[in-house]
């Protein structure tokens, strides 16, 4: 009896060799991804008072899941970028993937335990690859992309996290009303599963992005024009956070809104961040440089202008829509700066604009929170953070210079 053989598995294409709709595909599906993770992220606010009551705590204990979250992302960013260098992209994306899906599915086991310090663990270990992801799929959509359309590549995975905060955080916040908090995390896991399939079948080898070492990441960090570009999206994105975490009191209080319509506020702010994301694209490959400028003056225009639009519902909406267009079309350029300004460290370079991302919305939310407690106002934080993006100005201008000088001398 001869021995049965099974069919010889495929192998999977090179990056060079795909056709343009498989390359669209891939490219979808690594936003579903990043939907995903814009959706369990931003979801957990929505519904803190649910996991507060669950575990018998108040929502002020419960928030510190939030910071578990950013916690993971921080430290994980950085972290696996430096340490992964070796690894080829395709199993690298799988890998950060089946992270994702490990962690939302703890989430979800967390409500078993009872225990918060379970839930806070895994919300740890959800934000650990967040940031590694957007790194090495912005970084493989780049390499995959005809010339010339680097910007609007990263700025297509970018727009699963834009189209999250309008589609995937108010779906998954209903159904984790309906069916209980954790169904909202169990949909989080199937869309990282659908990520996950359409990646392991139809990711090519990325033969065009070299493998690179512990050194030679870390080189990233010994790079000034790496710390100026961090340093931008830090202070410059900043100034949107100082608005968007006291929204709610904004317009409630000083514009005199039906807090039954805040929903519709914060729709104006997700449709803003898909269609900047998806003119910040567009910007990065027209003109890298001066498109950070006017992304930055832009920030610093409409914040002022907020100041004054929010004492009235539809101007301070519009407005509030406006905050997030500017600020996400910044995106894109600073992740293509870093690109471009980190040699061969690009991998933990990308991995630091979400590290800077992440320290924005603490910086931004702090220097909020400080206007508000001295007495000034609801409103008041957006003159702050247009301060902050007349600061992320001023390191542009030094980046900017020094750059054109290396580039004149090289």
């Amino acid at each position: 009896m001869k021995p049965v053989s099974l069919p010889a598995r495929r192998p999977r294409p090179r990056q060079t060799e795909i056709s343009e709709p498989r390359r669209i595909i891939v490219m979808l599906a690594m936003a579903v991804g990043a939907f995903a993770i814009g959706t369990t992220e931003f979801v957990t606010m929505g519904l803190l008072s649910l996991i507060a009551e669950d575990f018998g705590v108040t929502e002020d204990v419960a928030g510190r899941i939030i910071s578990a979250y950013a916690l993971g992302v921080v430290i994980g960013a950085p972290g696996i970028a430096a340490l992964t260098g070796r690894l080829p992209r395709r199993r690298l994306l799988l890998l950060l993937t089946f992270g994702l899906v490990l962690g939302n599915l703890l989430t979800v086991l967390a409500a078993v335990t009872g225990s918060l310090w379970v839930l806070m663990a895994a919300r740890v270990i959800s934000g650990l690859p967040h940031g590694a992801y957007f790194s090495v799929a912005g970084l493989s959509a780049a390499s995959m992309a005809p010339p010339g359309q680097r910007g609007q590549a990263i700025a297509f995975v970018g727009m699963g996290l834009s189209v999250a905060t309008v589609v995937g955080v108010p779906a998954a916040q209903a159904l984790g009303q309906l069916a209980g908090w954790p169904a909202a995390y169990a949909l989080v896991v199937a869309l990282f599963l659908i990520c996950l399939v359409a990646l392991w079948f139809l990711m090519p080898h990325m033969t065009q992005m070299k493998a690179t070492g512990f050194r030679t990441e870390l080189s990233a960090l010994t790079k000034s024009q790496v710390w100026l570009t961090v340093a931008m999206g830090t202070v410059g994105f900043g100034g949107m956070f100082s608005v968007y975490t006291y929204i709610s009191w904004t317009m409630v209080d000083r514009a005199g809104l039906d807090p039954a319509w805040m929903p519709a506020v914060l729709m104006c702010y997700g449709v803003g961040s898909v269609v900047g994301n998806w003119f910040g694209g567009r910007i990065a490959d027209r003109n890298l440089e001066f498109g950070i400028l006017f992304s930055l003056i832009m920030i610093a225009v409409v914040l002022v202008c907020f100041y004054f639009s929010s004492t009235n519902i539809i101007l301070g909406s519009i407005n509030f829509g406006l905050v997030s267009f500017f600020g996400s079309t910044l995106i894109p350029s600073l992740q293509i700066r870093l690109m471009d300004v980190a040699g061969d460290a690009q991998t933990l370079a990308a991995a630091l604009n979400q590290s800077a991302l992440n320290l924005a919305n603490a910086l931004g939310a702090a220097l909020g929170g400080a206007v508000i407690a001295a007495g000034h106002g609801y409103a008041a934080p957006a003159f702050a953070g247009a301060g902050l993006a007349a600061a992320a100005i001023l390191v542009w201008i030094p980046a900017f210079l020094l750059r054109r000088r290396s580039l004149a001398a090289a």
